[in-house]
């Protein structure tokens, strides 16, 4: 039987209800794998990130740290299936992303990463805050480890919510424009076979152009090489999308079943594609 290693996030980088969801959602995947004959190999991101990989036909990557990544970027490098690819995983750490939805068409907030000890001008801060005067502070680097790792504050209180990233060691933070209007949720699976989205908790009852939505999260997604991803967009209108946030392998906690089956025959497909080249 073909062995397939399922890496499990650290728990770290699985804040609040996250950490349940996250495994929750890479244990139903191995489930549907397994009833097709898959030999399951679990391990964890810190057991990657210490050189500790074993060997296997297909890699489930959950692991967001960079060693883990950098661990697994040979893998990559040598054509085997991992998913998501650790050079997508890279590329969702908001330095990164900021800079590669930046350079494209994509609808996406103004968005400046500087140093955590930097000081923003006046100029700086009114373009951020807009109207409704509020600034969104991101760490730079992963998403997000504990709440407080993404706020949103008044343009007075920028500097002082620098400093408190500063005084928790976190180098870098992306300073993003705020946009106004209904926010969604959404998840997805890179050939398009599975996408669900639902309103956040601001959610409203505006009408959503799915189509719209839909084109602009799976464009996100081919610009950072993804195959499982998930995010968050903001309608300022009804049919106009703009992406406020993307990540790799989400929880799916409100469609998991669906979404690990949707999973698990996209990597047959994958893979039944790849023996045939």
């Amino acid at each position: 039987m073909p062995d397939v290693v399922a890496i499990y996030r650290n728990p770290s980088y699985s804040p609040l209800q996250h950490r349940n969801n996250d495994t929750a959602i890479l244990d139903a995947t191995v489930v549907h794998l397994a009833e097709r004959g898959w030999r399951v190999i679990r391990t964890n991101e810190v057991e990657v990130a210490s050189g500790h990989l074993p060997a296997a036909s297909l890699y489930l990557n959950m692991c967001q740290g960079p060693l883990a990544s950098e661990q697994l970027m040979p893998l990559e490098e040598d054509g085997v299936v991992v998913i998501n690819r650790p050079s997508s995983v890279l590329n969702c750490h908001r330095h990164r992303l900021v800079k590669h939805l930046a350079d494209s068409t994509l609808s996406f907030p103004k968005t400046l990463v500087v140093p955590s000890t930097a000081t923003i001008t006046p100029a700086q801060l009114r373009e951020l805050a807009g109207e409704e005067n509020k600034v969104w502070i991101k760490r730079g680097d992963v998403h997000a480890e504990r709440p407080e790792d993404v706020i949103a504050v008044p343009a007075a209180g920028v500097a002082g919510a620098m400093a408190g990233f500063a005084d928790r060691g976190i180098a870098w933070v992306a300073l993003q424009q705020h946009v106004p209007g209904p926010v969604v949720k959404f998840y997805a699976v890179a050939d398009g076979r599975f996408f669900r989205w639902y309103p956040a908790a601001n959610g409203g009852s505006l009408p959503i152009d799915e189509d719209r939505l839909k084109a602009l999260a799976f464009d996100a997604a081919s610009h950072l090489n993804l195959e499982v991803f998930g995010g968050d967009v903001a309608f300022p209108r009804p049919g106009r999308p703009v992406l406020i946030d993307i990540n790799d392998w989400p929880s799916f906690a409100p469609f998991r079943e669906e979404a690990a089956q949707a999973i698990a025959d996209y990597i047959f497909e994958r893979l039944e594609e790849g023996d045939q080249k």
